[in-house]
């Protein structure tokens, strides 16, 4: 089992804003130092991405239309090495 198939999953797809916000940023506060977070979200939260920034965390989205898959890891402790080869979001 690799590494990334443990992240924990938080779907917000279904909440209304602000809650998806909230609720992310809860489940970052509650994860044990350095692990990663997956979201899926039903769009891309850009509000969400500043605030990442300033926390030192970094991200990787993917997705498209009303399915989008955030990957967030704090920013001195990728989550694997395919991560870390990718780069950082600017």
């Amino acid at each position: 089992m690799s590494e990334l198939a443990m992240v924990p999953v938080l779907d917000v797809r279904r909440l209304e804003p602000p809650e998806p916000l909230e609720r992310i940023l809860d489940a970052l506060a509650d994860l044990p130092a350095g692990e990663p977070l997956c979201v899926l979200h039903r769009r891309e939260p850009f509000p969400l991405y500043d605030l990442l920034k300033r926390m030192g965390y970094d991200w990787r989205t993917q997705g498209q239309d009303d399915r989008f898959e955030i990957l967030i890891w704090p920013r001195e402790a990728p989550p694997s090495r395919r991560e870390s080869d990718e780069g950082q979001p600017d």
